[in-house]
């Protein structure tokens, strides 16, 4: 993919705006997202985010669609810019308790309530989340069409990407820092010679082992 210009990519991010000036009136608008619902290993991370109006960061975008280098800077960027973020997380204990869906919604809720000040309203990548006070708005692939959306999708990624890392080094035959713990043909191999290490999803690999 060509590289945009610097033109091109303020009216793409002006377009990305869109959903943060209709609710902007209501008052703070805080993006919802999170990161590693599909492995088989590792926690899954949400992040949510109040972006300053009208915010512009060179390249913020889905991080699927963001390189790893670039997804670094825009973390420290998106940190040092946010009038306020929150980070939440639940373990594959939980995971396997209550179920990936389930997880994932203490997870936003946990990254939700690190807000300050509350938002008055949720821009959610595709998701309601259930027990939450603050009205929101689901969006599909939202990652993609709202900037603060994006940016908690930069921050839940990197934060869950470099948790996985850190544990590559606890539990080095698995590859977590290669593949983040998805179900690579490397990963599903390690799991049946090794059997599960303790951050593994026991629900998600039963097939497996």
């Amino acid at each position: 993919m060509a590289k945009r210009t610097v033109e091109e990519e303020k009216i793409r991010l002006a377009g990305m705006m869109d959903y943060e000036k209709q609710y902007r009136s209501r008052g703070f608008i805080a993006g919802v997202d999170e990161a590693g619902r599909g492995p088989l290993a590792g926690p899954v991370v949400a992040a949510a985010v109040i972006l300053p109006e009208d915010t512009f960061l060179m390249y913020l975008d889905d991080s699927k669609k963001v390189t790893e280098k670039r997804r670094e800077v825009l973390y420290d960027q998106i940190k040092e810019t946010a009038v306020s973020f929150g980070i939440g997380m639940a373990s594959p204990e939980l995971i396997d308790e209550i179920n990936i869906l389930q997880a994932t919604y203490e997870a936003m809720r946990k990254a939700i309530a690190a807000l300050d000040p509350v938002p008055a309203v949720l821009l959610n990548d595709a998701v309601t989340i259930p027990a939450i006070a603050v009205p929101q708005v689901p969006i599909i692939k939202g990652d993609s069409k709202s900037v603060s959306i994006a940016a908690a999708s930069i921050l839940a990624k990197v934060t869950r990407d470099r948790m996985m890392k850190e544990l590559d080094a606890v539990y080095p035959e698995y590859g977590f820092a290669k593949h983040k713990g998805y179900g690579t043909a490397e990963h599903i191999a390690a799991i049946k010679k090794y059997g599960p290490c303790a951050i593994h999803r026991r629900s998600f690999i039963g097939k497996f082992i």
